[in-house]
């Protein structure tokens, strides 16, 4: 017989010795969802023994993901800025990092008493989803192109209680927008942005698990900004912002090409690694 406590120190142990880098964190996210408790009842709990059958099932779990597969669809559920999202290998799973995507568009919305939102390329509709959270006079679109990811974005929608405030519909990011959406004040985006060389160099985690439809952008991995850039500018109202998601080196790729649309007041924000994160604009009226 184990504690909840030794249970849990022995696969952080476990997980240290795999070269986990969140090794505390999933360790005692496997032992709550294999002893289906809450965080707070393990915390309680932690002195009391396990049974022989949650102790082989937290162990079975910690396998798994030693094995490549990610906690966060081993538990089907993950946190993102505040919010804990449901999560399938249909969408990506929520970094810390796409935050600073959510909280500049939070800023920005912010002092507006109404705005409109548009995620593309939402996925679980984290970004658009903890917009609306946190702006009480938001109202959003998500879309996606996968009809297994809105499944997923709509069933948060519900889970986060916004249904009165968010739609999730099937939008493909690479057309022009459909005049029935309207325009918006704000419009986010984390798309796919891997290139082809990165996706060989992936690792096992990611690249075995995790869909590739929302990871490969491209030859260069710049296929989706190219596109939305260009065509879904015109869904922006004027003084309007457009927020994307670049990876680690495409900062300054994607500014070139807002300011190549006519995109004024152009940014670049950082990660908590000091990377570049975030690309923004201002959307002109045309001339």
């Amino acid at each position: 017989m184990i504690t909840y406590q030794n249970l849990y120190l022995d696969i952080r142990r476990r997980l240290l010795q795999a070269g986990f880098p969140g090794a505390g964190l999933e360790a005692r996210e496997l032992v709550c969802f294999g002893s289906g408790k809450t965080r707070e009842e393990f915390y309680r709990d932690g002195p009391l023994y396990t049974s022989p059958e949650i102790e082989e099932a937290v162990r079975a779990l910690t396998d798994r993901h030693i094995n490549g597969e990610p906690v966060a669809y081993l538990i089907g559920e993950w946190e993102f800025y505040g919010l804990t999202l449901e999560v399938t290998p249909a969408v990506l799973i929520p970094r810390v990092d796409t935050e600073v995507l959510a909280e500049a568009a939070i800023e920005f919305m912010g002092p507006l008493e109404k705005c409109r939102l548009l995620d593309l390329c939402t996925g679980s509709g984290c970004v658009g989803l903890a917009a609306a959270a946190n702006v009480p006079g938001c109202r959003a679109l998500l879309g996606d192109i996968s009809g297994e990811a809105l499944e997923v974005c709509r069933r948060n929608v519900r889970r986060c209680g916004l249904t009165d405030r968010v739609k999730a519909d099937v939008l493909d990011a690479l057309a022009p927008p459909p005049p029935s959406i309207g325009t918006f004040h704000c419009i986010t985006c984390n798309p796919p942005y891997i290139t082809y060389r990165e996706m060989e160099e992936l690792d096992r985690s990611v690249r075995d698990f995790e869909p590739h439809l929302a990871l490969y952008g491209g030859e260069d991995g710049l296929d989706f900004y190219r596109a939305i850039v260009g065509r879904w500018k015109a869904a922006l109202v004027e003084g309007g912002r457009m927020y994307f998601e670049v990876g680690a080196g495409q900062a300054d790729a994607v500014l070139r090409l807002m300011r190549g649309q006519g995109f004024a007041d152009i940014n670049i924000l950082p990660d908590t690694q000091g990377i570049g994160r975030v690309v923004y604009g201002t959307a002109l009226a045309e001339e």
